[in-house]
């Protein structure tokens, strides 16, 4: 299954280290799990966005790990990529880049035909061939069409996929410099949110993440000192903080760490996807470890 990571300490930038795909245990076994792609996103001191994004196991490219361990920013999202939809290469692996906003998406969405007719001309920016990259030009949209609000954005075009396509997961995270949202829904994938103090919950620690599988694994020393919040696929250490999103919820964290939730998709999809109804490509790439 597509790891999905997302942290924001902002407005502190804090300094971190991804190792994705790169854990010193079982290298081969993890890259038969996800093998298809790793990006990481983060923003620089004057908020443009970076984007670092490999078709290959992170591992694999010296030039990426390089990347992964020096990035510094308020935001980062960062996704390790089991193929669903779409050729293995740079331009479908996420996360994605459209107007300083970044984004990376788990999950399956078909129909893709049907939602091409409803971006008109919008579908012409998309380059790559991935339900995600779509499902990300259908949200930069709506956000352009509530005047920069991205919360209606992302309720917007959330809601007109699950009345209107086949959906099996539209999981998603979206940030910038200063805030970080994200989205569960239906209740296929699991994704979790921690609201980590700073030094986390024993008062005088550097965050030290890893999840389950050693997919992604991260490290900020300054979190020692700095608050942050966390949403990632899975529980990423002992803390007893982390919280399951809701189906249907979209979480908004703001510049100031303030949390807000609000269940913007309280119904299931018109037309839900199992797994057994997806092709043999997007079934894998679902299968949970």
């Amino acid at each position: 299954m597509c790891r999905l990571f997302g942290l924001t300490s902002s407005p502190r930038p804090a300094s971190a280290t991804f190792w994705l795909l790169d854990a010193p245990d079982s290298l081969d076994e993890q890259s038969r799990r996800n093998p298809d792609g790793t990006g990481l996103g983060y923003f620089t001191a004057d908020g443009r966005p970076e984007v670092f994004r490999q078709p290959i196991a992170a591992w694999q490219d010296r030039q990426f790990a390089a990347q992964a361990r020096t990035a510094r920013s308020t935001s980062f999202v960062a996704h390790v990529r089991h193929a669903s939809t779409g050729a293995l290469t740079a331009r479908n692996t996420h996360p994605f880049e459209r107007g300083g906003r970044l984004f990376a998406h788990n999950g399956v969405v078909e129909g893709l035909d049907v939602l091409e007719r409803h971006l008109g001309d919008t579908a012409a920016s998309v380059v790559g061939d991935t339900d995600s990259e779509r499902l990300f030009a259908l949200v930069d949209r709506e956000i352009d069409a509530a005047r920069g609000d991205v919360t209606r954005g992302i309720t917007a075009a959330a809601r007109w996929v699950a009345a209107r396509l086949p959906v099996y997961s539209i999981n998603l995270l979206l940030v910038t410099p200063t805030d970080l949202w994200a989205l569960r829904y239906p209740d296929t994938n699991r994704l979790y949110v921690l609201r980590r103090p700073p030094g986390g919950q024993h008062g005088d620690r550097a965050l030290r993440h890893a999840d389950a599988s050693g997919s992604t694994r991260v490290h900020a020393p300054d979190l020692t000192h700095t608050a942050a919040v966390i949403v990632a696929s899975e529980p990423m250490d002992e803390h007893p903080g982390w919280r399951p999103l809701a189906p249907g919820e979209l979480v908004h964290v703001g510049p100031a760490g303030a949390v807000t939730s609000t269940i913007v998709l309280p119904d299931p999809p018109a037309h839900p996807l199992t797994r057994t109804d997806l092709r043999p490509a997007a079934a894998a790439s679902q299968q949970t470890p």
